[in-house]
C-alpha cells in the first residue's frame, strides 16, 4: 500500500467510510479467496460477510485494517498485524484507539494450541487515595474522575503492544509502526463520524490548548472532509519505533506526561511510569453446546460472566425460541441480572482482592440461578442480590480482531474509556491521554459513567488496576480455532458479545448477520431492559406485560468479528460504525 497517495481526497475513500454494506459486497482480492467464496452457500444469508483465503483483519476504522492487512501480507503473524493495527487506531481512532490508554489481549498459539491472555490495563497512581474524589461531606466531585488531570491512570497500551511484539511477534517496532508515523505525519481524511464525534465533545476539548491545537480549526472542531495531521504524535511514534517503550515510560515522552501532570496538579510521576508492567495471565474458559469459549480472566470482568451467564443459558433451548423472541430476551435478561449483581460484590483486581472466578463460572452455580429463573416471569432487580459462588470454588472503547494464514487469533480491546479519555493531549506529545480512574469504585455503590454500580472489591488503591468489561473473546469448535471477536460498548461489552456467541452458536448466523441483529442489555441496576430501535412491537408488549421497563436508547457495541470455516474466513465490522472495515487476502 502506498500512504503518500492513499491520504488524498477521493470518493471512493469517502464511499467505503460512509456506506459499511459496501465491504460485504467487495470481491476478494485474490482467486483462492473467490473460490473459497464460491462454495459458501448464500442462500439463506440476510447479509453477507467478507470472505478471505488466507489472512484477515476487522476493526473500526479501515484505514487501520488495511495497516493490518499490509502486514500480513509482508509475512508478519496475527501478532505482528495486532500491534500494527493497534498504533494504527491510535492515529485514526483518535476517540478511542490510543496509546495513552490501556486494554487487553487474548491470542491463540495455533502451533501449540495455547491462549494467553495478556493485562496492559491502566493503574492507579502512586498517589491514588480511597477518597480521592470525594468532598468532605463524602460527596463524589462531579467530574473530577472524568475530566480532570487526576482521571488519568498509568497508560499501558504501549507496554503491552512492545511485550506482545517482543514474546510473539517476528517483526520490529520499526517494520510494525512505520505505516502509523506517516499516518500521522501526512494526515487523512476526517469521516462524517469522526467529525460528529469532535463536535459532540468540543465543550470538553476545547479546554486544554494542546488538544485544540489538534482537533480544532480555529475555534471550531475539524469536520467531515478536513485533513487531520498529528505532527507531535508522529514524532512520539518515532521515538517508540526507536527507543522501544522505554521512551514512553523513562524518556522524552514520559517527561511530557508527568510535565503535563505537575502543571495541573496530576498524579502521574516518572515513578509510576517506570513501574508499569504488562502482565500476562491465565484465560477464563468454559463450554457452551460444545463449544470452548475462551476469554479474558480479571481485572475483567467480561470472561468470567460471559462464561456465567452461557452456563446458565445452556439450561434453556434458545435456538427452539428464535433470535430475538420475547422468550429469549427474557432469558438473557433475567441471566444477566444475576451476573451483574455479582459483578457488583466480587470483580477487581486478582492482585488485590480474591475473585472467586472458578466458583463464578461453575456449572453447578449457573444450575442453581437458573433454577430460579420460572416461566412467564421475571425478577425485579431489587429482589436480586450478589450469590454465593464460593462453594463452587476449587463504550467509548474499541476492538479488533486478526486471523492469519497458519491459524493464529488475536482479539485486542483497548481504551481511553469515555470518547477521547479525559480530553487532555500531553502538550508537545499528540497522546490523548486516559480518564481510566473513573473505572474503579469512586464511591462504593454509586455509579459511575456506565451506570455500573462497584463494591469494595474495585475500590482505589495505589497501583491497582480499575475494573472492566472489556473481553477479546476467542471460540474454538471441535478443538480447533472458530472465532474471534469482541467490542466496545463499556457496561454493555458483556452483553453485546454474548449474543454475538448466542447468533452465532444457537441461531447458525454468520458474522455480518450477527453483528446486524438487534441487540438487548440489562445489568441489574439500574432496572431497565435497554433495547435498540426496530425490535416487534408485538415483542415489546409481551415484555412490557412481564414487568421489564423498556427504555429504547442509542445503538449498542461495534463487534469485529472474524470466523474460521472449512472453506476460508468469514469477516463483518459491525454496522454500527461506518467507518469499520474488514479485509482479508
Amino acid at each position: 500500500m502506498h500512504f503518500t497517495r492513499t491520504f488524498i481526497v477521493s470518493s471512493l475513500l469517502v464511499a467505503l467510510l460512509a456506506a459499511p454494506t459496501v465491504q460485504a459486497k467487495q470481491p476478494p482480492e485474490l482467486s483462492a479467496a473467490a473460490q473459497a467464496a464460491a462454495r459458501y452457500d448464500y442462500a439463506l444469508d440476510v447479509f453477507h460477510p467478507v470472505h478471505a483465503s488466507t489472512g484477515m483483519v476487522a476493526s473500526e476504522q479501515a484505514l487501520a485494517t488495511q495497516v493490518g492487512v499490509d502486514i500480513l501480507k509482508q509475512g508478519g503473524n496475527a501478532i505482528d498485524a495486532a500491534v500494527a493495527t493497534g498504533f494504527a487506531l491510535a492515529v485514526v481512532l483518535p476517540n478511542a484507539g490510543n496509546i495513552g490508554g490501556g486494554g487487553f489481549m487474548l491470542r491463540y498459539d495455533s502451533e501449540t494450541a495455547t491462549s494467553t491472555a495478556l493485562d496492559f490495563r491502566e493503574t492507579a497512581p502512586k498517589k491514588a487515595s480511597r477518597n480521592m474524589y470525594l468532598d468532605e461531606q463524602g460527596n463524589v466531585i462531579q467530574g473530577k474522575s472524568m475530566f480532570s488531570h487526576q482521571a488519568v491512570g498509568v497508560p499501558g497500551t504501549v507496554a503491552g503492544l512492545e511485550y506482545a511484539l517482543e514474546h510473539w511477534g517476528t517483526m520490529s517496532l520499526e517494520q510494525v509502526l512505520q505505516p502509523s508515523i506517516e499516518l500521522a505525519e501526512k494526515g487523512f481524511i476526517v469521516s462524517e463520524t469522526l467529525g460528529k464525534m469532535l463536535n459532540a465533545e468540543a465543550d470538553n476539548l476545547k479546554q486544554w490548548d494542546s488538544t485544540k491545537a489538534i482537533f480544532f480549526k480555529g475555534e471550531q472542531p475539524l469536520k467531515a472532509g478536513d485533513l487531520l495531521v498529528q505532527k507531535d504524535l508522529a514524532k512520539s511514534l518515532r521515538l517508540i519505533a526507536k527507543e522501544g517503550s522505554s521512551a514512553f515510560y523513562e524518556g522524552d515522552i514520559a517527561k511530557a506526561i508527568v510535565a503535563e501532570m505537575e502543571k495541573h496538579h496530576g498524579m502521574i510521576t516518572l515513578a509510576d511510569l517506570a513501574a508499569y508492567k504488562a502482565v500476562e495471565r491465565e484465560p477464563v474458559m468454559g463450554d457452551y453446546r460444545g463449544y470452548q469459549v475462551i476469554s479474558m480472566p480479571p481485572p475483567s470482568s467480561g470472561g468470567v460472566h460471559l462464561i456465567q451467564i452461557l452456563n446458565i443459558l445452556s439450561h434453556f433451548p434458545m435456538s427452539e425460541y428464535g433470535a430475538n423472541s420475547a422468550e429469549s430476551i427474557r432469558l438473557i435478561a433475567e441471566a444477566s441480572k444475576y451476573a451483574y449483581a455479582d459483578r457488583a460484590e466480587y470483580l477487581g483486581d486478582p492482585d488485590f482482592v480474591k475473585v472467586p472466578v472458578q466458583g463464578l463460572t461453575a456449572k453447578a452455580y449457573a444450575q442453581q440461578i437458573a433454577k430460579g429463573i420460572k416461566p412467564n416471569s421475571i425478577k425485579p432487580a431489587s429482589q436480586i442480590k450478589a450469590g454465593k459462588p464460593q462453594p463452587y470454588e476449587s463504550d467509548q472503547t474499541t476492538h479488533y480482531s486478526v486471523v492469519d494464514k497458519q491459524g493464529n487469533m488475536v482479539g485486542v480491546t483497548y481504551t481511553l474509556n469515555l470518547n477521547f479519555g479525559s480530553g487532555i493531549v500531553a502538550s508537545g506529545t499528540g497522546i490523548l491521554l486516559n480518564n481510566e480512574m473513573d473505572d474503579f469504585s469512586v464511591k462504593p455503590g454509586v455509579a459511575n459513567a456506565f451506570g455500573l454500580i462497584g463494591g469494595e472489591a474495585n475500590a482505589i488503591e495505589a497501583g491497582k488496576r480499575p475494573l472492566s468489561s472489556m473481553m477479546p473473546t476467542l471460540v474454538l469448535k471441535d478443538g480447533k480455532p472458530w472465532m474471534v471477536t469482541g467490542s466496545p460498548g463499556g457496561a454493555r461489552i458483556i452483553t453485546t458479545v454474548l449474543q454475538t456467541i448466542v447468533n452465532s452458536i444457537d441461531y447458525g448466523m454468520n458474522p455480518a448477520e450477527a453483528a446486524a441483529s438487534l441487540r438487548i442489555h440489562h445489568q441489574w441496576q439500574p432496572d431497565e431492559l435497554r433495547v435498540e430501535k426496530g425490535l416487534s412491537p408485538d415483542t415489546l408488549k409481551i415484555l412490557r406485560n412481564l414487568g421489564y421497563n423498556i427504555q429504547v436508547k442509542a445503538a449498542m457495541g461495534r463487534t469485529q468479528s472474524i470466523q474460521v470455516t472449512e472453506d476460508g474466513l468469514l469477516g463483518y465490522s459491525d454496522p454500527r460504525n461506518p467507518d469499520g472495515g474488514t479485509l482479508g487476502y
